[in-house]
This record gives C-alpha cells, structure tokens and sequence, in this order.
C-alpha cells in the first residue's frame, strides 16, 4: 500500500510483482490486514498439530508390485 501512497501506478506494481492483471494486483493492494489476522487465529501453529503419517492404499501398492 506504501507504493500506492507514493504515487506509484498500479499497472507498474503489477508488473514488478509479475501479476497477469491490475485486477489481482487490486486483490493484493486492497487485502484487509484485519481478516487476515483472524483467518490466521484460527488455524493451530504447525508445532501444535499432530504430524500425519502418509500411507499407501493397497491398491497402489499392488500396481508398484507389480511393475
């Protein structure tokens, strides 16, 4: 938003910021750090989380076996 501020056009933060449109450079400029905040309180940190354990399904393992 700074860039904003500045004076500084929107298509040309776009292109700095290698974005296909000015519309998602908009998306970007305009996020509202206050929903941000919140979509973040309410996810656990990473520490906090059970670490998963990826298992194969066995008909996978089957095709594998067999090749």
């Amino acid at each position: 938003m700074e860039l904003l501020q500045a004076g500084v056009d929107i298509s040309v933060i776009a292109l700095w910021l290698g974005l296909e449109s000015i519309q998602l450079a908009q998306v970007y400029l305009h996020a509202h750090i206050a929903l941000t905040i919140e979509a973040l309180a309410k996810h656990k940190p990473l520490e906090q989380q059970e670490p998963a354990r990826f298992e194969l399904e066995d008909k996978l393992l089957a095709f594998l076996n067999a090749l």
